[in-house]
């Protein structure tokens, strides 16, 4: 990343609060979070399950719009979904009556079948699937089928590229590919990733920044800590073994201190 142009966009968040259902069926699964994701840069979001993670990422891509507090991208006031921001799910979700190159395409309006073809050509060639383009989604294996949904959230180039769980289904080695494949990309697009992860190896691997949620119902950010590590990490490095060890100190630690209380 030295010396590179970024095209990302930062984010800042403050005092968010989101509550679903009204009265006393209220339930509140977002408390009083605020964070800041610099431009081009990569933060993970960690936590276990229930304490907010996806409602947060639905926050960001747009799909949630009603809640307390400020989010801005970039500049400017989030407002519903947008093409600044690129989303890929933990399923791939891609239509199996079209091919891979429709699939991408399907986000494009407004261009012509040449730049179309260009546009998701240049992307199915930035994850390593340009000699694809003709087949169905059947045809693909699991890592293959999720490499087309990241092109996919690529071809409009956004500023913001928001990750949900999106190696979860797959098996231990593909999902280490897709960890590096995942980063070569993002040296090439300079866009700034949120990904939302349980696995705190992938977090540490990936990102500049760890955001952990806190456990226990408390629906809020426990801590955040920018990752110094050097790139490429080595997992079986002291310092990553460390980082590690603490950041599930956070959760768990936290986690034993509730059920005393209870």
């Amino acid at each position: 990343m030295s010396g590179a142009v970024t095209t990302g966009a930062d984010i800042r968040i403050e005092g968010l609060c989101k509550t679903f259902g009204e009265g006393r069926r209220a339930a509140k699964v977002l408390r009083n979070v605020s964070l800041t994701v610099p431009a081009g840069s990569i933060a993970c979001v960690v936590g276990q399950s229930g304490c907010g993670k996806s409602t947060f990422l639905r926050v960001l891509a747009g799909l949630e719009t009603t809640y307390d507090g400020s989010v801005l991208l970039g500049k400017q006031p989030l407002h519903g979904p947008g093409l600044d921001r690129g989303v890929v799910f933990q399923e791939h979700r891609l239509l199996p009556w079209l091919t891979v190159e429709q699939n991408v395409a399907f986000a494009l309006k407004g261009l012509s079948r040449y730049e179309t073809r260009r546009c998701v050509m240049r992307c199915l060639k930035r994850v390593g699937l340009g000699s694809c383009a003709r087949q169905y989604p059947y045809l693909l294996s699991g890592g293959m089928a999720q490499r087309v949904a990241i092109a996919r959230a690529l071809v409009n180039q956004p500023k913001i590229l928001l990750l949900d769980e999106p190696f979860g289904a797959l098996d231990a080695l593909t999902k280490l590919q897709m960890q590096q494949e995942i980063l070569a990309l993002w040296e090439q697009e300079k866009t700034t990733l949120v990904l939302v992860t349980h696995d705190i190896d992938e977090a540490v691997f990936l990102a500049d920044r760890i955001v952990v949620m806190a456990p226990g119902g408390a629906q809020t950010v426990k801590e955040t800590i920018d990752v110094a590590l050097p790139r490429p990490r080595d997992r079986n490095a002291a310092a990553f073994i460390a980082l590690r060890k603490e950041i599930l100190s956070f959760l768990f630690d936290q986690e034993k201190k509730l059920r005393r209380k209870a």
